[in-house]
């Protein structure tokens, strides 16, 4: 929705917004481009001559923005639905699907492009650090896009993806997520299949080709071209050169590739590989992708650094299902060696809160040598039920404080400290950086 308010912003619109709780970086990065932000949803601000109002998925009927939107008749549309009708129509559409990696690999699509001189237009769930924006027009016929599974609108349950038409689809992935919405993996694929049933007959899915959720995707019709990378049937592949992928190689056929850059873990190469593929499509040779890809930056809450303090480094990780956390904490394992990996996690995302996960949850960190779980009053299982024969040690703490105050006593120089969760965690990040620095010597 930030992304959306930049884009409308771009068209010459006056934009401002509502939300329950507003946190950063969004909320910075909306207020240092003068998006007036209002907290809560009071309806003052929509009857201040307001022409069109779009309304974000997690808003439904009794609301009392949407009452009063309904009531009195302003006119209102998703924000896919927006976007297809005053962005997307005439575009070439590239889109990034699964359920791990679009916000990273939409962002490192987009700068490949960026890097190749076509300036495209693009929207990601997330502040691209390359742009310092989540979202703008761009100047070429090329918009990238991050497809999201999830529903649409109170009115309208089609997963978004469905409203982008894209030309070229990148599938990363397909597990079963967002419980909240989806009974099964069926549910999901059932989505994914109206995707690929509107991809054109000239236009291309690009995907990986050892997961056997999108080969049964496949399976059931497919009436484009396709391009598999990884996996027996595919002339793409990766290989590591150091164990945490800072290093790897892109093979295509006998071609192979060096990549050096920031990123780490088995599963950014893997989306590099995907943006490779694309690359190519568009006539973007292997070598020019890597030089992109070598000064690209990661997005934000993506492992990213927040601070160093006294040799201790802490990290923010978006992390919300269970092999998103696993492949980060192997990733930061194989860069960090033996040094101590002490992950701090909020079962914040509906799917975690329902408790789906809760069965392979606690094995997801077995890379981290210390867990401290945040049990928040209105979950309603327990976390220490999730990390029976977890290896490691871990606590279950009721209060951010209270973790806070044990990170102080705990945490020693070599350590490294990662944050993971999808939501603010109660101001956790600066807390932990601000008890670091003043910790006793």
């Amino acid at each position: 929705m930030g992304g959306l308010a930049i884009l409308a912003r771009e068209l010459g619109h006056d934009v401002s917004g509502t939300d329950a709780n507003v946190y950063p970086p969004m909320s910075d990065f909306l207020r240092q481009h003068g998006i007036e932000i209002h907290e809560g949803y009071d309806t003052a601000p929509l009857g201040d001559g307001c022409d069109l109002v779009i309304i974000g998925n997690t808003l439904s009927r009794g609301n009392p923005a949407v009452e009063y939107v309904l009531n009195e008749r302003i006119p209102y549309r998703s924000g896919p639905q927006w976007l297809s009708e005053n962005v997307l129509q005439y575009r070439k559409v590239i889109a990034i699907a699964g359920t791990h990696g679009k916000t990273t690999t939409t962002s490192m699509a987009a700068w490949v492009l960026e890097q190749a001189g076509l300036s495209p237009g693009f929207l990601i769930g997330g502040v691209a650090e390359n742009f310092g924006t989540s979202a703008r027009l761009g100047e070429s016929e090329f918009f990238v896009i991050e497809a999201d599974e999830y529903d649409t609108a109170f009115f309208d349950k089609r997963s978004k993806f469905i409203h982008y038409c894209p030309t070229i689809l990148v599938i990363n992935n397909i597990e079963y997520d967002h419980a909240d919405i989806f009974s099964n993996i069926e549910d999901i694929l059932l989505e994914f299949r109206r995707l690929v049933a509107i991809i054109p007959e000239n236009g291309t899915v690009i995907y990986r080709g050892d997961d056997p959720n999108i080969a049964e995707l496949l399976e059931t019709g497919c009436w484009s071209n396709t391009i598999p990378f990884s996996g027996d049937k595919a002339n793409w592949s990766s290989c590591a050169k150091y164990p945490d992928h800072s290093v790897f190689e892109i093979i295509h056929n006998t071609e192979r590739t060096t990549l050096h850059w920031d990123l780490l873990g088995e599963h950014n190469a893997s989306n590099a590989l995907a943006v490779a593929v694309m690359g190519d499509l568009l006539g973007i040779g292997i070598n020019d992708t890597a030089k992109a890809l070598k000064t690209f930056k990661s997005v934000k809450r993506r492992l990213e650094v927040l601070g160093e303090v006294n040799g201790i480094r802490v990290y923010d990780d978006f992390a919300h299902h269970p092999t998103a956390i696993a492949t980060t904490l192997a990733a930061l394992r194989a860069h960090v060696g033996e040094q101590r990996l002490i992950a701090v996690f909020e079962p914040r995302s509906n799917t975690m809160k329902m408790g789906v996960h809760s069965a392979t949850l606690g094995q997801a960190f077995c890379d981290a040598d210390l867990v401290y779980a945040f049990q928040p009053e209105a979950l309603t299982w327990e976390l220490a039920d999730t990390f029976t024969g977890f290896s490691g040690r871990y606590e279950i703490q009721i209060s951010v404080t209270d973790i806070v105050t044990a990170l102080q006593a705990e945490l020693r120089p070599g350590d490294h400290v990662v944050i993971m969760s999808n939501g603010g965690f109660g101001g956790i990040h600066q807390m932990i950086l601000d008890a670091l620095e003043s910790k006793p010597g």
